[in-house]
């Protein structure tokens, strides 16, 4: 199915998104160097070799997008004033959960002055923003949400983006992000299609390199070409991310496999590339090993009401 989608079906890709997005965040964190030597990870994700450890715990990626999905349920579009409080809120019950040195210095703002939002995020990296990936790491259920008007989903994903990353790049990884989950739930994924609705920039010049790369390329060559986010920023995690994506459009797990040979940011683009093909197929198909390591998704995501 290609047509738009009723809201109700919009607001289930959403749903289908984050849960998808928590497994790739979880997941992928498996294999950062805290877990595995470089070698031994590269060695267990060529062989496919499912995370040993009995519980995955997702990080601030997910604690992130549930507060931009909340933020939607609540007032059925981004209210910035809103999602700087959830943020805040967020953070200050679990501040642990990896959020980057920006988010340290920024969200205990956020939680004490959320109407203060636009100043505060402005204020970073000497009043240039951040340009990281953490917007684009939790927008991507937005994207389904919205995901019958592209430009209403490329002008909430820039709103709910400078709430805490004020600069261009930062921005438009948001965008490709989110257009990317919007075209997923649609079965119209492609990168061709996600770096042409994405503003002009080092992000969207890695979308066209991305187009560029052939799905024959192994995963991890494709890292080595586009970035997989070891600089922490959105233009060395968005293209290969939304790669991956458009490569296994309809296979989550093997989405998963082949973003985790990029290794990098591996938790951002995994919950990234999930974020995506998960607003189109959920989790439905994944297997109860891998879901029952999962660290449980708070009650009120099946406590909401359908309207």
């Amino acid at each position: 199915m290609n047509e738009a989608l009723a809201p109700a079906d919009r607001r289930a890709a959403a749903h289908d998104s984050i849960d998808a997005l928590a497994l790739g965040d979880a997941f992928g964190e498996r294999w950062f160097p805290l877990f595995r030597e470089r070698e031994q990870a590269v060695s267990e994700i060529r062989s496919r070799r499912m995370p040993r450890e009995k519980e995955w715990r997702w990080t601030d990626d997910t604690a992130m997008a549930l507060a931009v999905l909340r933020c939607l349920e609540q007032h059925g579009e981004i209210d910035p004033v809103a999602l700087a409080d959830a943020f805040g809120r967020a953070y200050a019950a679990d501040p642990g959960r990896g959020y980057g040195a920006g988010m340290h210095e920024l969200l205990p703002r956020h939680a004490e002055r959320p109407e203060a939002w636009h100043e505060s995020a402005g204020a970073l990296f000497d009043g240039q923003g951040s340009l990281g990936n953490g917007a684009a790491m939790r927008v991507a259920p937005l994207g389904a949400w919205f995901s019958d008007d592209l430009e209403r989903v490329a002008a909430q994903a820039e709103l709910s983006a400078r709430v805490t990353h004020a600069h261009p790049e930062a921005v438009a990884g948001a965008v490709a992000v989110a257009v990317a989950a919007a075209l997923a739930a649609r079965a119209r994924l492609s990168v061709a299609a996600v770096a042409e609705a994405t503003p002009a920039g080092a992000v969207r010049d890695g979308l066209l390199a991305a187009d560029r790369l052939s799905f024959a390329t192994e995963p991890w060559r494709a890292a080595d070409a586009l970035g997989s986010g070891q600089r922490v920023r959105a233009d060395d995690t968005v293209p290969f991310a939304v790669w991956t994506a458009a490569r296994h459009p309809d296979d989550l797990v093997a989405a998963l496999w082949a973003t985790a040979e990029g290794l990098g940011d591996v938790d951002t683009t995994c919950a990234i590339t999930a974020g995506i093909v998960g607003a189109r197929t959920g989790t439905a198909s994944v297997s109860e090993a891998w879901l029952k390591r999962r660290e449980a998704l708070p009650g009120w995501l099946t406590d909401v009401t359908t309207p």
